[in-house]
């Protein structure tokens, strides 16, 4: 943000009740975001009904696409179908729309934008994506190591938490975990088996090549998102019974030689990174320190075996909802102010 005060903005939620619409709300409180006015939009059955913000006592309102034309920037926290319906309308209005579904974000018109790694990418665009949650918090620490000593091939395998499912997700692991310990039965409905002390390596569907879509999302958005078309990157994505702060263990290749020590040292002034890195006194990225942590944890920080002095191995962790999602958003917005 500008030093001087910038203009109070007119701004909108679209999927104001949702997890991600929620920590929106929280998230421009947070940050001091110049909020002149904040409307609430979710669908027709949460319409007229009061809600208890940072900004006072709000009333939801059904979504209406001329209604939410007045503001000047719109958060949308809703599906890619809804948002492929209404998002280049409300553009096209003169909003600034930042996108939270994966409908635009390999659209080569629209910019997929983590601020600290590509904040230019902006320009002068009225419709911007946000990443994919694993992507956002992958590319903070991907974003500065690409920039030092180039990124040849990555690997990642995530951990992530039922919150990367919404608040169903969330609830889902709370109350069959409750049912596991009282012996009761374990039914699943959000996942496609029992979560409660179990991992499930498969999030959204299996494509063609074997890999999940969320695993090829975190392929094509770090491509796009470091500008680098051709990045040899793989991903396994599994889901742990977690309730936020997904985690992810990345192996990286580089250009040049790298030590885990230049790498510290690049990470540690590296803006939206905690280096948390002090493994023998059992210091490291761990879900629960992420939670409701603005920055991403990085640390077991080391030479990777197979690669060697061109190789480092690291653990992320970073709040699905914040960095992964809310976060992001409202960077963004900060971006035109």
């Amino acid at each position: 943000m500008s030093s001087s005060s910038p203009s109070p903005r007119r701004v909108a939620i679209v999927g104001a009740t949702g997890a991600v619409g929620r920590e929106m709300v929280d998230v421009l409180h947070r940050r001091s975001f110049p909020v002149a006015e904040l409307g609430l939009f979710a669908s027709e059955r949460s319409a007229g009904r009061t809600v208890e913000t940072p900004f006072g006592e709000k009333t939801l309102v059904a979504f209406d696409v001329e209604k939410v034309k007045g503001y000047d920037i719109v958060l949308l926290a809703v599906s890619g179908d809804f948002a492929k319906q209404h998002a280049p309308a409300l553009a096209s209005a003169g909003a600034l729309v930042i996108d939270n579904s994966s409908a635009f974000r390999y659209d080569d018109n629209v910019p997929l934008i983590v601020p600290e790694i590509n904040a230019s990418a902006l320009g002068d665009a009225k419709l911007v994506a946000n990443p994919n949650c694993t992507t956002a918090i992958a590319v903070v620490a991907l974003g500065p190591l690409h920039k030092a000593f180039g990124l040849k091939r990555v690997i990642v395998s995530t951990y992530q938490a039922t919150s990367g499912a919404g608040a169903e997700g969330m609830a889902e692991l709370e109350e069959q975990t409750r049912n596991q310990l009282e012996g009761k039965p374990v039914t699943n409905s959000v996942f496609r088996h029992p979560i409660p002390f179990n991992l499930i390596p498969q999030i959204d569907a299996f494509q063609d090549n074997g890999y999940t879509k969320e695993e090829m999302k975190v392929t094509w958005e770090t491509r796009k998102i470091l500008g680098i078309p051709d990045l040899a990157l793989s991903c396994t994505a599994v889901r742990i019974p977690t309730y936020r702060a997904h985690s992810e263990a990345i192996t990286i290749e580089t250009l040049s030689p790298v030590s885990p020590q230049a790498a510290r040292a690049v990470l540690s002034d590296a803006p939206g990174v905690k280096l948390t890195d002090d493994p023998a006194n059992g210091v490291y990225p761990m879900p629960l320190n992420a939670t409701g942590q603005f920055d991403v944890e990085v640390g077991r920080i080391r030479t990777n075996l197979v690669f060697g002095d061109h190789g480092l191995d690291i653990f992320v962790c970073g709040d699905q909802l914040l960095k992964g999602a809310a976060l992001n958003a409202v960077q963004i917005a900060e971006l035109s102010l």
